[in-house]
């Protein structure tokens, strides 16, 4: 396997070498075995992270959404379910929903890049953090240029827009009867309060 970028840790006034994983060697270990499908990890800044299990009410949502979205969305478009996005040689998430372009390939050959996404989604209860703090600025320097997190412990979703390298310009907030759209179908429109139960 190819050499990969390294960092340190520092462990008390020890600092520890950490070697982080290109996508390609990722995609080596689901080859060789070492991860399955079944196993929920994702790359992030070269790290494996394992992914919290889908509780019932986060998989309501994800459902509704992919429900709401695959009814009115136009044929040049597609929705993708806890499906990989190939943002970078180290960074390989699985967001709830992602809004791609469609290609007469079906993505069979690759995984969609940045240029091919129009809108992602994560839903989150417990990884709410890691979810707004980490993958958040990740979509903005890859410059997806809309991101909806569903922040299912406080009922809102926090919609991310316009990104630069440091995050999005702009961030709005819908809860209870609140109506939103994704910047990529204005005409679409979804009412918070019925996404949930």
């Amino acid at each position: 396997m190819p050499s990969s970028i390294s960092v340190e840790t520092r462990a008390g006034d020890l600092v520890l070498p950490r070697r982080r994983l290109t996508v390609r060697e990722f995609h080596q270990m689901g080859q060789a075995g070492i991860l399955t499908e079944d196993d929920r990890i994702e790359l992030i800044e070269g790290e494996l992270i394992e992914m919290p299990p889908i509780g019932s009410r986060h998989a309501s949502v994800v459902d509704e959404l992919n429900h709401q979205f695959t009814r009115v969305i136009p044929d040049a478009l597609r929705v993708r379910i806890q499906n990989p996005l190939h943002l970078s040689d180290i960074n390989e998430p699985q967001p709830d929903l992602a809004l791609v372009r469609a290609r007469p390939d079906r993505y069979s050959g690759d995984h969609p890049g940045p240029e091919d996404v129009l809108l992602v989604i994560e839903v989150s209860d417990a990884s709410i953090d890691y979810d707004r703090q980490v993958k958040v600025p990740l979509y903005a320097r890859a410059r997806i240029q809309e991101v909806w997190l569903v922040d299912l412990t406080a009922g809102q979703i926090e919609c991310y827009r316009r990104p630069a390298s440091d995050g999005y310009a702009e961030v709005v907030r819908f809860a209870g009867d609140d109506m939103v759209h994704p910047l990529a179908l204005p005409r679409v429109e979804l009412r918070w309060s019925e996404l949930l139960f």
